[in-house]
């Protein structure tokens, strides 16, 4: 069967490929991903009848999803009609069942011995044992993965049963429990809230982002479920934290403040992982206070919410701090943002509470060091990838990773960051024909207001209602950092750099690459005023 796709746009930087199954989905993501290759080898691809230089154009992310797989790109490098016509070609001679065979099968083994197991079988109507057979008997594939890192979503021609989520979810689903939700099944990589039914444990390493390929179970992976003979207590490895902390340090915190994290440039190509893209919110901050201390514009910097942020130097270091604005002392002596500035061994840095903007970034010369988790020093506060939130007497490594010679101090146009009323530009998104006209009128002509619902996975908008004209349930799909989505409450929330890569409430627009670093500076009480995009 060939495979018909509607393609819909995820904002300026992704294309959304819809298809009528999961069956689908599976063949197309197979038939896309092995066509990588292919472009890379060649170095170029006949998109829509033109020939186009892919050699460094490729995707960056795909994602597949329940019934879509999410193609990410860089429109810098290839427009979104050369996407449009790779992924319409690609599904054109693409069919179910295409699916590559040579795939390893990954072996998990497990107990079980979930709490839920006998509960489940007497809701299917059968008795543990023959469950229990079922499971193990079948052959899974990993459709897609998504809710936190390493998580994979299982499927089976073999496994006849939908089971229903727990009417109550656990605030506590220990690592490695195996559950049933759905037709799906999955194995959790680390300790989260969740609602399937536990029926086994595994003491197999999920994720483990030292290896080549971290993720044990990935989109397109044949899995068997094998009865071990342990204790059932799972081991599973969840991620370390590549924490900073060192005996050589560069610095020691004193207070943190609201909250302060290590953020770079982010985990770009892991979605398909699970893994969110993370990073600082305001990257062009990052950048500059990189600059100004001679460092490579993508070098881990501590990134400061709201202020209050202390720390004593230990060592004589070459400091800036960009973004948000409010008074900045070294031992009581203010000193300006966006300049390079001496901090001597035992002094104490002091970011007081800011009076503008939200986030600031202090940059160290030769950036803060650490353990890197997929390519990423940053901080991922959903998922819980990389260093912890730093508290008092975290000691911070230097990266002695300094570029150039800090730059003589220039005349640059900086000013505090404009955090009363922001304007902000929206993208089409893919689910904007699930709201009324009305609500789309809505949206633009009305002034939003950031609520105290807001962090680095996401900021939920207060103001008028937006009527929905569908109400069905939406399958998961892949997301990307500024999708709008909008909950049964209409009140749109905006995913930031660490939301869920997979979502299930419509997207009705996507915040325009250009107007992300904005909104990373909106404090609750902001004002916001949403516009259409200009054309590219």
């Amino acid at each position: 069967m060939v495979i018909e796709v509607r393609l819909l746009p995820m904002g300026d930087r992704a294309v959304l490929a819809e298809v009528g199954s999961l069956a689908e989905v599976l063949a197309l993501h197979a038939a896309l991903q092995a066509a990588l290759p292919l472009i890379e080898r060649t170095g170029t691809h006949a998109a829509g009848g033109v020939s186009r230089a892919w050699s460094s154009a490729r995707p960056v992310e795909l994602v597949p999803a329940a019934r879509t797989v999410l193609v990410a790109f860089d429109p810098g490098r290839m427009p979104v009609s050369a996407v449009r016509g790779w992924i319409a070609e690609i599904a054109g001679q693409a069919a179910v069942g295409d699916a590559p065979t040579e795939a390893d099968e990954v072996e998990v083994p497990v107990v079980y011995d979930g709490p839920d197991l006998a509960d489940t079988a007497a809701l299917l109507g059968i008795d543990v044992g023959s469950l229990v057979a079922r499971h193990r008997a079948a052959e899974w594939t990993v459709a897609f993965t998504g809710f936190a890192p390493g998580f994979g979503y299982l499927v089976s021609d073999d496994w006849p049963y939908d089971v229903p989520r727990l009417e109550s979810p656990r605030t506590r689903v220990p690592v490695g429990a195996v559950g049933l939700a759905g037709g799906f099944t999955g194995a959790y990589p680390r300790e989260t809230p969740g609602g399937w039914r536990l029926i086994a444990t595994t003491d197999a390493v999920l994720l483990d982002p030292d290896a080549a390929q971290p993720a044990l179970l990935t989109p397109g992976a044949r899995v068997r479920f094998r009865e071990s003979v342990a204790s059932g207590r799972a081991t599973a490895r969840a991620a370390r934290t590549g924490d900073p902390t060192t005996a050589d340090s560069a610095f020691t915190v004193v207070e943190p403040g609201l909250l302060a994290t290590v953020q770079d440039l982010g985990r770009p190509g892991a979605a398909s992982l699970g893994v969110s893209h993370s990073g600082a919110l305001d990257r062009a901050a990052l950048r500059a206070a990189n600059r100004l201390v001679g460092n490579d514009e993508d070098a881990a910097v501590i990134e400061v919410t709201m202020g209050g942020f202390r720390a004593i130097a230990d060592r004589d270091l070459w400091f800036a701090v960009t973004g948000a604005w409010g008074p900045i002392t070294v031992d009581d002596e203010p000193i300006d943002p966006y300049d390079a500035h001496v901090w001597p061994r035992g002094r104490e840095l002091h970011l007081d509470w800011f009076a503008h903007g939200a986030r600031a970034y202090l940059a160290v010369r030769g950036g803060v060091g650490g353990a890197a988790i997929l390519d990423s020093r940053s901080t991922d506060v959903l998922s819980g990838l990389g260093p912890a939130r730093l508290a008092a007497g975290t000691r911070i490594a230097p990266a002695g990773a300094a570029a150039r010679e800090v730059p003589p101090s220039v005349i640059a146009p900086w000013g505090a960051p404009h955090d009363d009323e922001l304007e902000i530009e929206l993208a089409p998104g893919p689910r904007a024909d699930w709201f009324t006209p009305d609500a789309q009128r809505t949206l633009y002509e009305s002034v939003w207001t950031v609520t105290n619902d807001a962090d680095r996975i996401g900021m939920r908008l207060d103001g008028p209602e937006l009527a929905r004209a569908r109400t069905d349930e939406l399958p998961s799909e892949g997301m990307v950092p500024g999708a709008l989505q909008v909950p049964p409450s209409g009140r749109p929330t905006v995913l930031l750099a660490d939301g869920p890569v997979t979502g299930g409430y419509p997207v009705i627009a996507v915040v325009a690459e250009g107007s992300l670093d904005l909104l990373a500076q909106a404090r609750p009480g902001t004002r916001v005023r949403l516009r259409h995009a200009r054309p590219a």
